[in-house]
């Protein structure tokens, strides 16, 4: 199962419509939840209520501006390689202020797409089609470049 814990809601249709596509392709190959939960503006009260989502049996990735950073075939191999010793891989994309360090010090890695700073519904848009495009590699299907 793939788990993405987001803070912060998505106002626009058009990403909406993004992640929506992006989460339906996803399915044919894995199941995936997306969870909301609100921005608060505090750190510490959004690190506790990411932890009620966490599961110490999944694999838990932060994704954090100064994490390791993937090409597109790297990163396919690393959830390919992560599904063969966890039964869920949970995404954590934290709110404009960030992620709680308890909450990246739990994780198994943290994982940055730029140096850039991106609006939260384009990255998340960009995870699951990261995700997606994962899983065609792994599948050896037509879809990478």
């Amino acid at each position: 199962m793939i788990k993405i814990i987001c803070l912060g809601k998505i106002k626009e249709d058009y990403l909406n419509d993004l992640i929506k596509d992006y989460q339906t392709r996803i399915t044919k190959y894995h199941k995936i939840e997306i969870i909301e939960l609100k921005d608060q503006n505090d750190l510490d009260k959004e690190a506790t209520d990411i932890e009620k989502y966490l599961n110490p049996r999944d694999f838990i990735i932060s994704c954090a501006i100064e994490g390791e950073q993937f090409d597109s075939k790297s990163f396919a191999n690393k959830i390919n390689e992560t599904f063969n010793n966890y039964g869920t891989i949970t995404f954590i994309i934290g709110s404009s202020e960030g992620i709680h360090s308890r909450i990246k010090d739990r994780s198994n890695l943290k994982l940055s797409f730029s140096k850039f700073t991106m609006p939260h519904g384009l990255f998340r848009g960009v995870l699951l089609e990261q995700i997606y495009r994962s899983f065609k590699i792994i599948n050896n299907e037509t879809y990478h470049k």
